[in-house]
């Protein structure tokens, strides 16, 4: 059954006007069919509709399913916004489908793209949990200078991909303990610089390699994240 995305649905009771227009003009649902409306807070209702307007489809509310997450830790990817923004765009979608709970786009020294609107990602994030057949939406953070999100972001283990050889890495499937909360942090296209390297490790970050082959910024930021949970699968 395809789902409908409405934050506050407990409360309002109607559908946003997006998901009001695709049940209402384009699934021609009509009063008394039922349907399935997640709040992204981990929560799925089954509602029926009660009134088929195209902008505010108003519904009642027959059960409310809590839909607890497969992973039990906090997995947050820290990671520079790509030149390129459909990259970051395919990046939030995919997080989304396999799993993350937050995404925080950081501005480093050699970022190339300098400003970030997350509205767009938040919908590219809502379409994909819709799609996955999830109900938790991920938070994802405003464009945030590099110290700045390394001082906020606090967890028990705290790793960032590095390219350079010369500084010490640990492979990440041997640094990793098995469901602990976790921030991964990826630089962006020309990776991070020493002092930054050296700023984190002075944080307790632990810089990591992913294996052999150089990795895009969006796929070393995804593969992170689904190490991750490939290696809890394996406890």
């Amino acid at each position: 059954m395809i789902q409908f995305y409405s934050p506050d649905i407990a409360s309002s009771l109607t559908l946003p006007e997006s998901d009001s227009r695709h049940a209402v003009k384009v699934m021609r649902m009509q009063p008394g069919d039922d349907l399935q409306v997640i709040d992204g807070k981990g929560n799925l209702y089954v509602c029926r509709l009660v009134d088929a307007h195209p902008k505010r489809a108003g519904v009642e509310i027959v059960e409310c399913r809590p839909q607890p997450l497969s992973w039990t830790q906090q997995l947050t990817v820290a990671v520079a916004p790509t030149k390129h923004l459909d990259r970051m765009e395919w990046l939030v979608e995919k997080l989304t489908e396999i799993g993350v709970n937050r995404v925080v786009p950081i501005l480093c020294d050699r970022s190339e793209r300098r400003e970030l609107k997350t509205e767009r990602l938040e919908k590219i994030a809502v379409s994909a949990m819709k799609q996955s057949l999830k109900a938790w939406m991920p938070v994802i953070d405003p464009l945030t200078p590099l110290r700045q999100a390394v001082a906020g972001l606090s967890a028990p283990q705290r790793f960032v991909g590095y390219c350079d050889e010369s500084v010490e890495r640990r492979d990440l499937a041997s640094a990793y303990h098995r469901g602990v909360d976790t921030v991964v942090f990826i630089g962006p296209e020309g990776d991070f610089t020493p002092a930054e390297i050296a700023m984190l490790a002075g944080s307790g970050v632990i810089p990591v390699t992913f294996g052999d082959n150089r990795l895009r910024t969006e796929t070393a930021a995804l593969y992170s994240i689904t190490a991750c949970h490939v290696l809890d699968s394996l406890g």
